[in-house]
């Protein structure tokens, strides 16, 4: 049984940049043993990824989206990442995604290697063409230029359908 009333409708959850920056510095210094010296903050400019951390300002800026998705739990796992980016980079060891440091840092707190999608596959749209020639129907997520470009089976004149 819900513990929402039938009229009451859960509200959506907000986290702001101060309660992130609070959420980070906790996470570094239980997980890390590590202070956080730099700004944490949401970029809602950020489509795929989960996180970014600069390396010239050392600061770090997430995708609110994560969050909204996914919720507190995930926007953790993406916190831990790119504080083992910080860290490692800090102390001048390998922070890249290749390096055995890396790998090793992010196994070692738990932290998510990758970020779930965040962009709906379904809604992507596709462009229709088709060869006037063999009636090869040609499907692209881009735009192409029915003047420049020919079919690849036959060399055939395209032509953009609705």
């Amino acid at each position: 049984m819900s513990s929402f009333s039938k009229e009451e409708k859960p509200t959506k959850q907000v986290l702001t940049d101060d309660q992130l920056q609070v959420l980070v510095e906790e996470i570094s210094l239980s997980f890390f043993r590590k202070k956080f010296q730099h700004k944490a903050f949401f970029n809602r400019r950020l489509r795929t990824t989960g996180g970014r951390y600069h390396l010239g300002s050392h600061n770090i800026d997430f995708n609110p989206k994560v969050f909204e998705r996914y919720g507190e739990i995930e926007l953790i796992n993406v916190i831990k990442h790119e504080l083992c980016h910080y860290h490692l980079h800090l102390e001048g060891k390998g922070y890249q995604h290749k390096d055995a440091e890396f790998k090793s840092l992010l196994k070692k707190t738990g932290g998510s290697r990758y970020v779930r999608p965040l962009v709906d596959q379904k809604a992507q749209s596709y462009h229709q063409y088709q060869c006037k020639k063999c009636q090869t129907l040609i499907l692209r997520k881009r735009r192409i230029n029915t003047q420049r470009y020919v079919c690849g089976k036959c060399s055939g004149k395209l032509v953009e359908l609705n």
